[in-house]
């Protein structure tokens, strides 16, 4: 395995597997990885155990890290798979401002009468409302699309435009229901990426425009959701609001913009989540992605395609597309 991206902080979990060996819940450190089912006492089986008991956890998470005298396996000789398998994930749309612009504007009809700079003036003064309001939009996905960070993706046949969307996501460390902005960050156990994959030509419903958006069929094909490689405790993370995203395509960089630019920060979104649903230990909450998607570019993903995924003290993922039978 290549050399990979250092987490911030002083450890990461994640999920690991020798060859031919099963997976277990690992704690990073430099570039070896402790196998936490043994050095727990209460052996758990997988990250998502671990954060179920986080705030127990967390200080011998740090005492384990510490402790050199412990064996540990070279990272190398590890297969990664996605840090954590949530019950629930929640996905978060038209949270960046201007990517909302971008996809407004191309998905203009043709007929509209406003110039270009006229329809992103109108847009960019929705959003300013929509923040004011406090109405962010979310929407839920399957944990079937979890793939790990180093998996191929498998385009399906189906999906004619199929498209990127890096993102950062945030993982719950408890149950959380009706929780105020205010208290909402102490409800995460810590943020890892997300490539939440769309195709773009089944987002909207075109037999019955009315229903609108159909985010089954765009957005939840198996492993259509690249996560990790970590889990970085929130703790390492200074401030989740001011992170870079990067998303390069065969080498050229298509996504690179800060999540200041997001309308909605990870409190507001877990908050705004906790109001109708609850939230549980290790579930996701994406907070959307920024400028620079495919249908921007006019070039969507093809068989061939390799993506690279990187945000600031997460670490960076890297998959290659791969055609639906393809051997």
């Amino acid at each position: 395995m290549a050399m990979l991206a250092q987490p911030a902080g002083p450890f990461a979990l994640g999920t690991f597997s020798a060859p031919g060996g099963k997976p277990f819940p690992g704690l990073l450190t430099g570039n070896r990885v402790l196998d936490l089912s043994g050095a727990l006492d209460w052996a758990p089986a997988d990250v998502r155990a671990v954060v179920e008991r986080w705030e127990e956890n967390l200080p011998l998470l740090h005492t384990l890290a510490e402790d050199d005298a412990l064996g540990r396996q070279p990272l190398a000789d590890l297969r990664v798979h996605a840090p954590i398998e949530p019950r629930q994930i929640f996905q978060s749309g038209a949270n960046y401002r201007q990517h909302v612009i971008d996809l407004e504007v191309a998905h203009r009809s043709p007929d509209d009468p406003r110039t270009v700079e006229e329809a992103r003036a109108e847009i960019a003064t929705a959003m300013d409302r929509r923040a004011a309001e406090d109405l962010p939009y979310v929407f839920i996905g399957l944990p079937t699309t979890i793939a790990g960070p180093y998996d191929d993706v498998v385009l399906p046949s189906w999906a004619a435009k199929p498209d990127w969307e890096l993102e950062l996501a945030a993982v719950i460390a408890r149950p959380a229901h009706r929780v105020p902005v205010e208290e909402a960050l102490e409800y995460v156990a810590g943020y890892t990426i997300a490539n939440d994959l769309t195709d773009r030509a089944t987002v909207f419903r075109r037999d019955m425009p009315a229903i609108g958006t159909d985010w089954l069929r765009c957005k939840n094909a198996p492993g259509f959701t690249p996560l990790g490689p970590w889990l970085v405790p929130a703790a390492s993370i200074a401030d989740p609001g001011d992170l870079r995203v990067t998303l390069k395509l065969n080498g050229e960089t298509m996504q690179d913009e800060s999540t200041k630019d997001m309308l909605f920060g990870v409190a507001r979104l877990v908050s705004y989540v906790s109001r109708a649903a609850q939230l549980l230990p290790g579930d996701l909450v994406l907070t959307g992605s920024p400028a620079g998607n495919g249908i921007h570019w006019g070039r969507l993903l093809r068989e061939g395609d390799v993506m690279e995924g990187s945000i600031t003290g997460l670490g960076t993922q890297r998959t290659r597309c791969v055609a639906e039978g393809a051997s």
